[in-house]
């Protein structure tokens, strides 16, 4: 069950919740280019699963106000969507922080 917490809001909205997340130094061999020397998350999908080493830049990237990684997991919430995740939806949350970590070394700071 994904930790994101997310909450119904007014119609069909799904608004994020805190999620459970943990900060730390990235060590070097988990550093990324172009991200300098940005911490870097260890993000729970539940209280043994984790994605390890999320960029906090990523994991701060937003679209439209929202931060993607935390609102798409939002809407999976099993309390939300019904059921738990399947392992494409799991391994999506890899590609989709590689995608946006694309587009942070892309952005100017």
């Amino acid at each position: 069950m994904p930790q994101a917490g997310g909450s119904g809001g007014q119609g069909s909205i799904t608004m994020p919740g805190k999620g459970k997340t943990e900060s730390r130094a990235a060590a070097p061999h988990e550093q990324h280019a172009g991200l300098g020397n940005a911490p870097t998350l260890d993000v729970y999908l539940n209280a043994t699963a984790y994605w390890k080493n999320i960029p906090q830049p990523v994991y701060d990237f937003t679209i439209g106000g929202y931060q993607v990684i935390k609102k798409w997991l939002s809407y999976r919430e099993q309390r939300v969507l019904g059921r738990a995740l399947s392992m494409d939806e799991i391994m999506e949350v890899t590609a989709m922080a590689r995608r946006l970590a694309a587009l942070c070394c892309c952005s100017p700071g």
